[in-house]
């Protein structure tokens, strides 16, 4: 099981920091992910991380103002969010995987409830 916390209604130019528990057996050999989902779209990749955090990678328009991070002795993923911007608005979902990470949302078996984050002024 996957849960998101840490969304909220910021100004743009803001950060937020989302965070995402798992239980269960396998978080320390998962990838995992986060996606984000506006009204009507499909689920968008916004960052990943191998289970050794020794790869990640990002979305064009997310590089150098996210960071995704892990800390595999607590069971949680991280996405620091900094200089939002209003088209950051969007439902965030974390996501994880058995093996090597994929930006593509049907590779994902498990998903959290997501968080919703407004960036508005």
């Amino acid at each position: 099981q996957l849960a998101e916390s840490g969304g909220g209604s910021v100004q743009p130019g803001d950060s937020l920091r989302l965070s995402c528990a798992a239980s269960g057996g396998t978080f320390n050999t998962s990838a995992m992910a986060w996606f984000r989902q506006y009204s009507g779209k499909e689920r968008e990749f916004v960052a990943a991380i191998t289970w050794s955090s020794r790869t990640t990678d990002y979305a064009d328009s997310v590089k150098g103002r996210f960071t995704i991070s892990r800390n595999n002795a607590k069971n949680t993923v991280y996405l620091q969010m900094n200089n939002l911007k209003s088209e950051d608005t969007a439902v965030y979902y974390c996501a994880s995987k058995l093996g090597y990470y994929s930006d593509y949302h049907l590779d994902y078996p498990y998903w959290g409830q997501g968080t919703q984050v407004t960036v508005s002024s």
